[in-house]
């Protein structure tokens, strides 16, 4: 079996075509902007594996992906599935016609290239955050007019419907991780986003007061903390979506969530330990009388993570419990103590 992938060299796609190719699949073709960081990527493996790994140059948001006709020429035909990984993921607003052309457009293209090389299957990574403001997250496409917390949960929600619209044409299976972290073996990471973007504004903003204030004070950060953090390692995403070639059903859609995610009142007392940030202090809006201007400062820098700390959501994931069946694949039991190793590794390694 031959696969191409997209998003190959992100934070997950290591992962994921160690896992394809440690799974028997014969070649694995990467289409990358950035040649020489492929070229990183694929020296990383054991010699006899990087044969196997070709490298196309290209570009989701272009026709074709940016593919030369000879390329597709000799690729028609000899492709069996498709992972689609690649996406901008950001929660600006004011980032919306980008987020789109990347992840609405740039869906559109990789389909329509898998429909022209005569692809069988397409697996689809999109986000367990299409629930939008919704509390229960259902393995199941969401109403198109379903409210949403920012243009990145809508571009990845009307890109789902997209993919489903193939289904007469190929086989299609979306996969939803939640809050991608670190390996749960040692919590390697290199993601910009997400948990880790939070952790670096808090950071940032520990190191300017501490040059400024002269005098220790608490600063008040708001969050539900009865919210939960659906938090899930990259090896547990990139193992079960390695089971997709030969387990996956056409038209099923999987959750990559934590049945027991960490309350955000525990997640915040671990980051404030690693952080060394002792006089950070987690309110609600109920509780709140008046930020001072130090403080609205605090809160600007991690707006964009507000949604995600603010809410319990709970993910059926009974379609990839069936997936997993019979494998190697263990149902997520993610403890305090991984996340705090998880948390811990990124402070090392400067995530």
């Amino acid at each position: 079996m031959n696969l191409f992938l997209t998003g190959s060299t992100g934070f997950l796609g290591g992962k994921l075509i160690k896992n394809l190719l440690q799974n028997k699949i014969d070649q694995v073709f990467i289409l990358v902007r950035n040649r020489e960081k492929a070229e990183k990527l694929r020296a990383s493996f054991e010699h006899e594996l990087q044969s196997k790994i070709h490298i196309l140059k290209g570009d989701v948001t272009l026709p074709n992906a940016g593919l030369s006709h000879e390329e597709i020429e000799s690729l028609t035909g000899k492709i069996d599935g498709i992972y689609h990984l690649a996406a901008l993921v950001k929660f600006d607003l004011d980032l919306r016609e980008e987020l789109f052309t990347i992840n609405y457009d740039g869906t559109k293209n990789i389909l329509e290239l898998a429909e022209r090389l005569k692809v069988r299957k397409f697996y689809y990574v999109s986000t367990a955050y299409t629930v939008g403001k919704s509390s229960m997250g259902v393995e199941k496409l969401y109403q198109m007019d379903n409210e949403f917390n920012n243009p990145y949960e809508e571009s990845k929600a009307k890109a789902e419907h997209l993919v489903f619209s193939y289904q007469e044409k190929m086989d299609v299976s979306i996969f939803r991780p939640a809050i991608i972290v670190g390996d749960s073996k040692n919590g390697e990471a290199d993601s910009q986003f997400t948990l880790y973007g939070f952790m670096r504004a808090l950071d940032v903003f520990k190191r300017k007061v501490a040059r400024r204030q002269r005098e220790a004070r608490t600063y008040r950060l708001i969050a539900e903390q009865n919210g939960t953090s659906n938090l899930v390692p990259v090896d547990y995403v990139a193992d079960i979506l390695s089971l997709a070639p030969e387990k996956a059903r056409k038209n099923q859609i999987y959750h990559i969530t934590n049945p027991n995610p960490p309350l955000n009142s525990r997640l915040l007392d671990m980051l404030k330990t690693t952080l060394q940030f002792s006089n950070l202090d987690v309110v609600e809006d109920s509780q709140l009388v008046e930020l001072d201007a130090e403080e609205v400062k605090l809160n600007g820098l991690i707006e964009v993570f507000k949604t995600y700390l603010s809410r319990d959501i709970t993910f059926e994931d009974r379609n990839t419990q069936e997936l997993i069946k019979d494998t190697k694949v263990v149902h997520l039991e993610l403890t305090d103590k991984t996340i705090d190793m998880i948390i811990k590794a990124a402070r090392l390694q400067k995530v």
